[in-house]
């Protein structure tokens, strides 16, 4: 059942034990373990992936058996219904409308005496994609971590995804083909991503690696970062909602078991006004919980991660919103617009009632890979600007530089750097 709280105090707490819930000591343990798998990878290559991947996956594959045929691809567009495809196509034409409209532009000014400056951007060569496929499959995921990548000017897309005893999920399949993944391997865990990140025989060195997966995933991009960049250290997902007496119970109810089904560890939050919402929120939870499809991971998450907190006002709810600042952050009131510039922190924001975070998910087009416990602080959603990299134009012309020629060897001289004076200065000396 979910808990209700009141005190301002209690709330902050339990909102910070939620936000710290993947900081344990076992992450000590599972970090070892990760690291043993990525220099195990990084030294023998295939022999390594293969060995991890019968291990973890009870899949016996060869080198050759590692890469999924375009004919398992054209086998999967057979198995898929046709409203599942057509669903797919417009998922897609969405994101890659909205990510267009994401693409940093290159720009030049031209200042006095012949000063230059500018910013110009280009794609990494080669883009790693991580798709989970362990408690369910997500060809949201691919779609949302493969369009942005190709908007970008991605050349080369190659995607991961666990294949535990062989099952390949043709909706994951037909979602990469779509989305223009050229190639597809069958593996999965943290020896996936050494593999991506250092390669192997069979399997190309990535620039960038994106996509979430579980704490073994996480944990391995963290450890690879510098070797190659990432999106974010994904944790689990997360929702808070805002709501005030205008919001419907069994909305508010749905939206937050659509957060806890996940996974055992996410967090379902409802700040709300109304005293009376609170209560019957709890009761509709416990009754669509009823028969849930996937009742013991929901419960869990509820149970341990959900909570619901009666707030005086809604600029508390904001105030204790932004310090914990959630991946999703649903407005459930009747003026939605009115609180948006007092929210300073939050992955994505669904103004609202009839903007489930579930649209988000999966068809409006932002992305979804989104910042998570806590670090919406500082972090912002995957974009075309996670495959890409900026480069910075300078040009000076003579009159110019002798303009600057005092200021720069009064600021070598202070750093007792003389050769990086003598540089200007034999210039402006000719």
């Amino acid at each position: 059942m979910l808990r209700t709280l009141y005190q301002l105090s209690e709330a902050q707490t339990e909102l910070q034990r939620i936000c710290d819930r993947i900081h344990t000591d076992q992450v000590i343990e599972q970090e070892a373990t990760v690291r043993e798998i990525l220099n195990a990878v990084r030294r023998s290559g295939d022999e390594a992936l293969l060995h991890y991947t019968a291990k973890f996956d009870q899949q016996t594959l060869t080198p050759s058996t590692l890469r999924i045929s375009g004919a398992e691809i054209d086998t999967a567009y057979q198995q898929v219904s046709s409203e599942l495809l057509q669903a797919i196509r417009m998922a897609c034409k969405n994101i890659e409308a909205f990510h267009k409209q994401r693409l940093p532009k290159n720009w030049v000014t031209f200042e006095d005496d012949g000063v230059v400056l500018g910013k110009r951007y280009t794609p990494v060569a080669r883009a790693g994609i991580y798709v989970p496929g362990g408690r369910a499959a997500y060809p949201s995921t691919v779609m949302m971590n493969a369009i942005p990548a190709r908007v970008a000017g991605v050349k080369r897309l190659v995607m991961v995804t666990p294949t535990p005893k062989g099952h390949l999920n043709p909706a994951v399949l037909v979602a990469a083909q779509e989305s223009g993944v050229q190639e597809i391997y069958r593996v999965g865990g943290a020896q996936a991503i050494a593999a991506l990140a250092y390669g192997t025989d069979t399997i190309p060195k990535v620039d960038v690696i994106s996509g979430p997966g579980n704490v073994y995933v996480t944990l391995a991009k963290k450890q690879v970062y510098g070797t190659v960049g990432i999106d974010s250290l994904a944790g689990p997902s997360e929702v808070l909602i805002i709501a005030d007496h205008t919001a419907n119970p069994v909305h508010v109810a749905a939206d937050l078991l659509a957060q806890a089904e996940h996974d055992p560890l996410a967090a379902a939050i409802l700040l709300t006004t109304d005293s009376i919402l609170a209560e019957k929120v709890v009761a509709e939870v416990d009754r669509q919980l009823v028969g849930h499809p996937r009742q013991i991971t929901t419960e869990k998450a509820i149970a341990h991660y959900g909570i619901v907190v009666v707030v005086d006002s809604l600029e508390v709810a904001i105030q204790l919103s932004n310090q914990f600042a959630p991946e999703h952050l649903e407005l459930e009131v009747d003026d939605p617009w009115s609180l948006l510039d007092k929210i300073t922190q939050a992955g994505a924001i669904f103004l609202g009632h009839d903007t489930p975070e579930a649209v988000g998910d999966y068809i409006a087009g932002p992305n979804h890979t989104l910042p998570t416990s806590g670090a919406a602080r500082y972090a912002s959603p995957l974009s075309t600007e996670t495959f890409m990299k900026h480069s910075s134009l300078i040009q000076y012309s003579k009159s110019a530089l002798e303009n600057v020629a005092g200021a720069i060897d009064a600021l070598t001289a202070a750093e007792g750097l003389p050769s990086h004076g003598d540089s200007v200065r034999l210039r402006v000396e000719e």
